[in-house]
C-alpha cells in the first residue's frame, strides 16, 4: 500500500472509543474512528497509519508480576478518561499547556482563534483531544514541562531544513499518544507483543514512563521528519519509521530504562532564552 494514502482525504485524528470496551479483545475497527480534520493543517490524502491494525499485534499474552499488573492497570485508568471540558481540572490543564507553549502571551479563552498557532485544527482544541482522551493532553503538557526546548524546538519548527508544508504540532501529538497505545497494545488485560511487555518492565520501575516515551516519540517523529525531507503527504511515512524505530530500540537487549533509548539523546530539558524571546 502506498504510504501517501488515495487522494481526495484530509488529514484525520483518530477518536478512541475505548470507554465499555472489553480490554480482552483485539483492535478492531470497533476501538477506533477516523475524525476528519481541517484540509487546512496538512492537506489532502492522510489518514493516520497508527490507526492500522498490524499483523504481528496478534499475539501470545505474556505473564505480568503483580507490581506490572498494578502499574499497567493505572496507566488503563489513565486512557479511559475522556477530555471533558466542563471539568476544572481539565480546564486548568489546558490553561497551563497554552502558558507553557506560550509563555507571556495571553490567552482570551479556552475558545480562541489563538490555538491554530500551536497546530490544532480548529478555534476549541477540546475536539481534537476526543482523538486521544485527557492523556493526550497530559502528554502535551508533561513535554512542555520536562523537556521545554525540545517542546518549543519542535512547536516552532526550529531545527532542520523544514517543509513548505508541515505537519501541524499539537494534532499530531495527539496522533502520537494513540500510536503509543497501539504499539505497545495497552487495550489489552496483558501485553500480547514482546514490545508491550518490555514496556511494561520500564513502566513498573517509572510511573511516568509512557509521559516519557511520548517525548522521545515525538522528537524521534521530528529526526524522521527532517531525515526523509518530508512534506505533509508524507506524515504516514514518517508515522511509520518512526514506530519501526521505537521498537527496534525498545527490544534491544542491554536497554534498561527509557533514558538508555538511543533516541532519548535527542532530548532537550534546558530552555534556550532565544527561544523564549520568539
Amino acid at each position: 500500500m502506498d504510504d501517501r494514502g488515495g487522494g481526495g482525504g484530509s488529514f484525520v485524528a483518530v477518536r478512541r472509543i475505548s470507554q465499555g470496551l472489553d480490554r480482552g479483545s483485539a483492535c478492531h475497527s470497533t476501538s477506533a474512528e477516523a475524525v476528519a480534520g481541517s484540509a487546512a493543517w496538512l492537506g489532502r490524502g492522510l489518514s493516520c497509519v497508527c490507526a492500522q491494525r498490524r499483523d504481528s499485534d496478534a499475539r501470545a499474552s505474556f505473564d505480568l508480576t503483580p507490581g506490572q499488573e498494578e502499574c499497567l492497570e493505572r496507566l488503563q485508568n489513565r486512557l479511559d478518561v475522556a477530555y471533558d471540558s466542563s471539568i476544572p481540572e481539565h480546564q486548568e490543564a489546558l490553561w497551563a499547556l497554552w502558558h507553557a507553549a506560550f509563555p507571556g502571551e495571553e490567552l482570551h479563552g479556552l475558545i480562541s482563534e489563538q490555538w491554530k498557532e500551536m497546530g490544532w485544527q480548529g478555534k476549541d482544541p477540546s475536539t481534537d483531544f476526543r482523538g486521544g482522551g485527557f492523556i493526550s493532553l497530559e502528554n502535551l503538557l508533561y513535554f512542555a514541562r520536562n523537556f521545554p526546548k525540545s517542546f518549543q524546538e519542535l512547536l516552532w519548527k526550529q531545527e532542520g531544513d523544514r517543509s513548505l508544508w508541515e505537519y501541524p504540532f499539537a494534532v499530531a501529538g495527539v496522533n502520537i499518544t494513540f500510536m503509543l497505545i497501539q504499539m505497545l497494545d495497552l487495550e489489552a488485560v496483558k501485553p500480547r507483543t514482546l514490545v508491550g511487555a518490555t514496556f511494561l518492565k520500564f513502566l513498573a520501575e517509572n510511573e511516568s514512563a509512557f509521559d516519557l516515551l511520548y517525548c522521545i516519540t515525538f522528537k524521534l517523529l521530528d529526526h524522521e521528519w527532517l531525515a526523509m525531507r518530508a512534506s505533509y503527504m508524507d506524515f504516514n511515512a514518517v508515522m511509520k519509521a518512526t514506530r519501526r524505530q521505537l521498537e527496534t530500540e525498545l527490544l534491544q537487549e542491554d536497554i534498561t530504562c527509557l533514558e538508555e533509548l538511543p533516541s532519548y539523546g535527542l532530548l532537550s530539558r534546558v530552555l534556550d532564552c532565544k527561544v523564549l524571546a520568539l
